[in-house]
């Protein structure tokens, strides 16, 4: 699988790393967050269509601005469109993301209940995936903790191979 990402500044791999005694009851919790911020999903299947249609997104981002963004507080997926639940996640607030989204979205159809219009919710994933009544408590454990805030500017996005779990290629955004 494969995305365009935006980092988060080491600020957020701190919060992440103090969260992460509140996060034992969830059976899956990330340990990397450096590359968990989202832009927009990219359909590929192998690297070389991946690297076509970073292309695309490099022309589809031309002239795209810097954004900022924000984290300021903890929230949680209790039915996500995809995957198990429930989802814990750092809340990103940031209208130019949103931006940058869209302008993927006109060239890369939007996954459906995830990317078009308002579905759309940034976030550097916690944790996920705790049953019954121990996902209740593990949700508890941490949902409404204040955080933060953390403001950075996103001016860098990278096309991401979560099969090697790495960044494949980088473009810049002006400032």
């Amino acid at each position: 699988m494969y995305s365009v990402n935006a980092p988060v500044p080491p600020a957020v791999n701190e919060i992440a790393a103090d969260l992460r005694p509140a996060l034992t009851e969830f059976d899956r919790v990330r340990q990397r967050h450096e590359q968990t911020l989202l832009v927009k999903r990219v359909p590929a299947d192998t690297r070389k269509e991946a690297l076509a249609a970073w292309q695309t997104a490099q022309d589809a981002l031309q002239g795209a601005p810097a954004a900022q963004a924000r984290i300021s507080e903890i929230d949680t997926f209790q039915n996500p469109p995809n995957g198990s639940s429930p989802v814990v996640y750092l809340a990103v607030e940031s209208p130019g993301i949103h931006h940058l989204h869209d302008r993927l979205c006109d060239p890369f159809d939007p996954v459906p209940v995830m990317e078009g219009g308002d579905d759309y919710d940034p976030h550097v994933t916690l944790a996920r995936d705790a049953d019954g009544f121990r996902g209740q408590r593990a949700v508890d454990a941490i949902d409404g903790r204040a955080v933060g805030p953390v403001t950075w500017t996103i001016d860098e996005l990278s096309l991401y191979d979560a099969t090697v779990g790495e960044p494949v290629d980088t473009v810049s955004l002006p400032a």
